[in-house]
């Protein structure tokens, strides 16, 4: 079979172009984590929060703006001011219309900014930064996600590649056994209904290889979906499902601690997240300091080129600080920092679920991984006592002392046994996976 899959694989080379790639499972678990397109994304989400970081640094730096502005006063506003400052003649109590501005004005200033202190922005810039290890342990989660998903993908192809190696070896057997019942028929030693049970038998036996050839491809295709890599790439395993190691060791951990969780240091991070966000509604009762500065030119005149003649433009300079009390917000601030409080609360709680979900699931984890090594023995001694049967049944069958049904019966029942077994050591595999992440040492760094 597994010459059969070269000869494949070298046929896809010649017609696509593409040469097979050979993959142990680390490889394949290696070349996810660099190509799945959703581990990017998560990754580009983990580089935007790191540029938050940033845009919350750059609030407590100066803040300069430099503003430009010519314009016209087709309609100048006018000021009502008492007719006795302009003409003493004037009646007293009536007011005169005054234009104070000219036509034209224009004016260039530069503008300056600088916090001083607002306990918002320190506290927010401490959260920027813890979200930004949120996002890394997210990342980080993710890529478990993508290893367990790559590993189970992987030992699926390897059972599956067993099994069609065994299916070939079972149709050359019957196919032998097939050619020699023929001759004896021949020979008058067999009966035709003899030769012609063996040929249902061969037909059924080929209709399930070419299943198990499909469900092969499918199996394959998973795994390059889950590697991130070209359906139409041809790919070689490199490991054997027979140097897959089981550590039973981790079947009752000594020394787990939950910290080797990712999910666990998630929550950590995610409280941390919740104190400070508390921290930051209650200094929202602290004033805030600027200083602030402004410095530039105003110019005006009743024709526009009297703006572009140096001596109609005048200087002005401001400093000053700008300080901002809270006094009342209609207890908006209250009640935020008692959501904030209820919701680092509930963060605390998640602890204590978080514990017991992974006490359960590593009960679980265990449990299965224990069912599954044994139900795998007693499949094991299953499959060796079938082939026992059909090879006894075969020389009697031969010698003339057995009877063909009873070949067919053991071959049928060897079938039975080599598909449980295979079964067995797929599920023994999956539930090694689940107990790896369960103790968090699937992708230990």
């Amino acid at each position: 079979m597994l010459a059969m899959s070269l000869l494949a694989l070298l046929g896809a080379f010649q017609v696509k172009g593409q040469s097979p790639q050979t993959f142990s499972l680390q490889q394949s678990i290696d070349h996810a984590l660099r190509h799945r397109a959703s581990l990017q994304a998560t990754r580009n989400e983990e580089k935007i929060a790191k540029a938050r970081v940033g845009e919350i640094r750059a609030i407590g730096l100066p803040q300069i703006n430099g503003v430009a502005e010519v314009g016209d006063n087709f309609i100048v506003p006018k000021s009502l001011l008492p007719a006795r400052l302009i003409s003493p003649t004037a009646q007293e109590g009536e007011f005169e219309a005054v234009a104070f501005s000219p036509a034209y004005t224009a004016n260039a200033t530069l503008t300056g900014s600088q916090l001083l202190f607002d306990g918002s922005y320190l506290i927010g810039l401490k959260a920027a930064k813890t979200y930004t290890e949120l996002s890394r342990k997210t990342t980080a989660q993710s890529e478990i996600e993508v290893a367990e998903q790559v590993s189970k993908a992987y030992y699926g192809v390897l059972v599956n590649r067993e099994r069609m190696e065994l299916l070939n070896q079972n149709l050359a057997r019957l196919d032998t056994l097939l050619s020699q019942t023929q001759v004896m028929f021949e020979n008058g030693v067999a009966e035709k209904l003899d030769v012609d049970r063996l040929r249902v038998s061969l037909n059924n036996l080929q209709v399930e290889r070419q299943r198990a050839e499909r469900l092969m491809e499918l199996s394959e295709n998973l795994l390059k979906f889950q590697m991130g890599l070209d359906q139409k790439q041809p790919i070689i395993l490199a490991d054997a499902l027979a140097e897959v190691e089981v550590d039973v060791s981790k079947i009752n951990p000594q020394n787990f601690s939950y910290a080797n969780r990712i999910e666990y240091s998630i929550l950590e991070t995610q409280r941390d997240l919740a104190e400070l966000d508390l921290r930051n509604k209650r200094s929202g009762y602290l004033p805030k300091l600027y200083l602030n500065a402004r410095y530039g030119y105003n110019a005006g005149n009743n024709e526009f080129s009297g703006i572009t003649q140096s001596k109609n433009w005048f200087e002005f300079g401001y400093v000053g600080g700008q300080l901002q009390v809270p006094i009342f917000d209609g207890l908006r601030k209250h009640y935020q920092i008692q959501q904030a409080r209820l919701t680092l609360e509930n963060t605390k709680y998640g602890f204590e679920t978080l514990r017991q979900s992974i006490d359960l699931q590593l009960e679980q984890a265990a449990t299965e991984l224990t069912n599954a090594l044994d139900v795998l023995t007693s499949q094991q001694e299953n499959l060796e006592l079938a082939a026992e049967i059909a090879r006894v049944a075969k020389i009697k069958f031969q010698e003339g002392v057995g009877s063909n049904l009873e070949v067919i019966t053991a071959e049928t029942e060897l079938r039975e046994a080599q598909t449980n077994y295979y079964a067995a050591i797929y599920d023994a595999l999956i539930a090694k996976v689940n107990l790896d992440k369960a103790t968090g040492s699937l992708l230990a760094k």
